[in-house]
């Protein structure tokens, strides 16, 4: 279940229709999914892909920005994005050792289905997490296949939660994590606007662990921890896709961006030297921005363009900080049971075992 559905409302926001990041208009996110064995190896990762507008994301760019909380980890295609603050790809999130092919088959897939006389080069972006605990990580299995399929599968409504496509073998406060999302709609007198998240969560320790402000890990520690026997309590990563309709420039949206350092924080997270902590917010309320092509010769000097003055954004900051937060303990709930390849479990967190630890800690369903 999600956290709403257990009567956990966090911050005073209201969610989209599907508290998800598809709430903004023209989102779309797929998934393709890896849970075999290959040559005797476990192998449970993915991909994820999350298309900013209804059409092609080249030939209808958007505003974007991103943060950096902490940079260990990697992705690709974000310089562009610093210099010119424009998004003109997918977003793809995988495992850490598969960026490379991902990206690689975003290009060729660019050029399937958008061959023609443009002059341009494709220059994706491709985040990660590090999946090596449940996952043959250095095997590199997410093929381009995958990436195709993820691609085609990208689709608005509800979005899966939990251990599919890049999150299929995360681990977030030492719990099974993986994909999260939630949204927040503005009210109507300060602009309307929605503010969708997807998280891949993949980071976090069990005894830092907040739910509603509330220090549940505390009350969780007699659980098990993956990380008893290898590796450290917190290490992996988080990625943030923050989205919105609102017309937002792109320094506005590196704004926007940092908010996500907020939810994660109130979720217990971000402190933590192993984790690769990457955010990128993109805004789709500006239209009719010139596709990606060097070769027009037509193009006009310059675009109308609308902005939320700085005045009336905070409404906007707040959504997102609460958007990340929800997507967190989304990602965490939707996780089951799942063991490494020697054996050691990854639990999941059940419905029943948070409610215990919430009341425990002084909350109630009548709050």
């Amino acid at each position: 279940m999600r956290a709403r559905q257990l009567g956990i409302t966090l911050g005073l926001g209201t969610p989209g229709k599907l508290n998800a990041i598809t709430d903004v208009p023209g989102v779309r996110v797929g998934h393709a999914t890896l849970k075999t064995s290959i040559g005797g190896k476990q192998v449970r990762t993915g991909v994820s892909v999350i298309q900013p507008r209804a059409g092609e994301a080249r030939q209808q760019p958007c505003f974007a920005g991103y943060h950096v909380l902490n940079g260990n980890g990697d992705a690709t295609g974000l310089e562009w994005i610093s210099e010119a603050g424009l998004l003109t790809t997918p977003i793809a999130i995988t495992n850490t050792h598969s960026i490379g092919i991902v990206r690689d088959s975003l290009i060729a897939l660019e050029r399937e289905r958008l061959a023609g006389p443009a002059v341009y080069w494709c220059m994706p972006v491709v985040m990660e997490t590090y999946d090596g605990l449940l996952n043959d990580i250095w095997g590199q299995h997410v093929k381009p296949e995958h990436v195709r399929q993820a691609l085609d599968a990208a689709e608005g409504g509800p979005v899966q939660e939990g251990a599919v496509g890049g999150g299929t073998g995360m681990i977030c406060h030492e719990f099974k994590g993986g994909i999260g999302t939630a949204s927040r709609r503005v009210p109507e007198e300060q602009g309307g606007w929605t503010v969708g998240v997807l998280v891949q969560a993949n980071h976090g320790k069990r005894q830092e662990l907040r739910v509603d402000g509330y220090p549940v890990g505390r009350q969780l520690m007699d659980i098990p921890s993956p990380f008893a026997e290898r590796g450290t309590p917190g290490m992996g990563s988080i990625v943030v896709i923050i989205a919105t309709d609102a017309p937002l420039l792109p320094h506005q949206c590196q704004r926007l961006a940092q908010r996500a350092s907020i939810g994660i924080a109130r979720t217990g997270g971000g402190t933590e030297d192993s984790s690769g902590d990457l955010f990128l917010a993109f805004a789709t309320g500006n239209h009719g921005l010139p596709p990606a092509d060097y070769g027009r010769k037509d193009l006009a000097l310059s675009s109308v363009l609308r902005m939320v003055n700085n005045d009336h954004i905070s409404p906007l900051f707040s959504a997102a900080a609460e958007a990340v937060e929800e997507a967190i303990i989304n990602a965490i709930l939707a996780g089951e049971d799942m063991t490494t390849e020697d054996g050691i479990t990854v639990p999941g967190l059940a419905d029943e075992v948070l409610i215990g630890a919430l009341n425990k800690c002084g909350w109630s369903l009548s709050r």
